[in-house]
């Protein structure tokens, strides 16, 4: 008889749950030792891995794949020699596990701190892009954790490819197989049966789409690590330098349109519209940026700005539009952010201090600047090294994910035949 997808994701999640008790006193040297060596095993196996890629891609056009997704799949040389990089550099970065902090003697004798350590198993769900399945394997495996990685069904051969790579690298260090495992099923069943598996599985990360995300959020039976949307905002604070401002503004939106931390809404003090907006208007129609505002804005700009609607306000377009909304001030500022915004990432462009500490404060967001492009909400550029994802949610890990997002803490205590009295 076949085993069915249930029986199949069961027998997982129990050898990745026995696997994440070896990798939690899996020393420094050898989780590195891991990593190296599935580098090693990503470059001799390229003609391998190109093979696998170009079934999926020959697949994938068969089945009508546009070309964005189509270029998201393909694993290029670039990307390949990417991911043998990512698996060194995530080797050089700081080992969380074991560290204890905030050691302190107290009254009764005793000794308590904290000491960091794995969050155990962690299943990735995730859409296209064959390079997270070395992403978010490296991540797990240098924290400790076992992972599940369940890619998408259009890059089944490429992950599989990938997987063996790793495979490889557990083996020549000592550790279990089981540590990182592909689901090889592309039933669907098989993501539904790792959400609702709190026996086995202690965290779920999704990465993909807004539809994907939305399922998992709402039938996963364990905690999820996830943002929905990327609606960021900038705000030009009356008391702005001007330059900085449209440095601030034009990076921010243009730098590039696709990514999470984009900004999708312009926010800017009336008293200084009339100077900075016209600057702003002109470098969005030269990078052809289409401009939606309020009546406020088109007063301004004219011609330039179509009528903004409600909808616009709360719009991730992913795309080289922007909304432009005039304020009275810094509250409206906070007020609009904080109802049409997405506890993303928001900016404030401010030279006084006062200002800025009230938008640091009132702002509910999982990353807040001052000065600074949205751009920056990235693991890389927060000095993680590298990232899971961003998170949006308040419980455990907030914004960029990296190495220690996906760790936790247990408090020690030390004693010496202490009882209590």
């Amino acid at each position: 008889m076949t085993e069915s997808v249930l029986d199949y994701m069961t027998r997982l999640g129990r050898a990745a749950r026995e696997a994440s008790r070896v990798l939690a006193r899996a020393s420094t040297a050898q989780k590195n030792r891991a990593l190296h060596a599935a580098a090693d095993a990503l470059d001799a196996a390229r003609s391998e891995l190109t093979a696998a890629n170009e079934q999926d891609l020959a697949t994938g056009r068969a089945n009508g794949l546009d070309a964005a997704m189509l270029d998201r799949l393909a694993l290029t040389p670039a990307r390949i020699d990417e991911m043998i990089e990512g698996l060194r550099q995530v080797a050089t970065l700081p080992d969380p596990i074991g560290e204890i902090r905030d050691m302190r003697y107290l009254p009764s004798g005793i000794q308590v701190g904290k000491m960091r350590v794995p969050l155990g198993v962690i299943g990735i769900i995730y859409e296209s892009r064959p390079n997270v399945t070395i992403d978010a394997a490296s991540l797990c495996l240098k924290s400790g954790n076992a992972t599940i990685l369940r890619g998408g069904s259009e890059a089944i051969h490429s992950n599989q490819a990938i997987a063996r790579c790793i495979q490889h690298g557990l083996a020549q260090s000592g550790l279990p197989a089981a540590a990182v495992q592909v689901v090889e099923t592309t039933d669907r069943a098989a993501v539904g049966a790792l959400i609702t598996m709190p026996e086995f599985v202690d965290v779920i990360v999704p990465r993909g789409g807004k539809g994907l995300i939305e399922r998992i959020s709402r039938d996963a039976k364990v905690p999820v690590i996830k943002h929905l949307d990327g609606v960021c905002h900038v705000y030009i604070d009356i008391a702005a330098d001007l330059d900085k401002a449209i440095r601030v503004a034009d990076n921010s939106k243009t730098q590039r349109y696709a990514p999470c931390n984009t900004m999708e809404t312009l926010l800017v003090h009336a008293a200084i519209a009339a100077r900075v907006l016209p600057p702003l208007a002109a470098i969005y129609r030269d990078k052809g940026v289409e401009l939606r505002g309020c009546a406020r804005t088109q007063e301004v700009l004219g011609a330039d700005v179509l009528a903004a609607s409600e909808d616009d306000w709360f719009a991730e377009y992913n795309a080289p539009i922007l909304a432009i909304r005039v304020v009275d001030g810094l509250e409206q500022a906070i007020e609009h952010i904080n109802h049409y915004g997405s506890q993303h990432t928001d900016a404030i462009v401010t030279e006084n201090f006062s200002d800025a500490r009230r938008f640091l404060t009132e702002v509910d967001s999982s990353s807040v600047m001052v000065n600074a492009s949205t751009r920056f909400a990235d693991g890389f550029e927060y000095g993680l090294g590298a990232e899971i994802g961003i998170s949006t949610g308040k419980l455990h890990a907030r914004g960029p994910v990296g190495l220690e997002g996906l760790t936790s803490e247990k408090y020690v205590v030390f004693g010496d035949g202490h009882v209590r009295g």
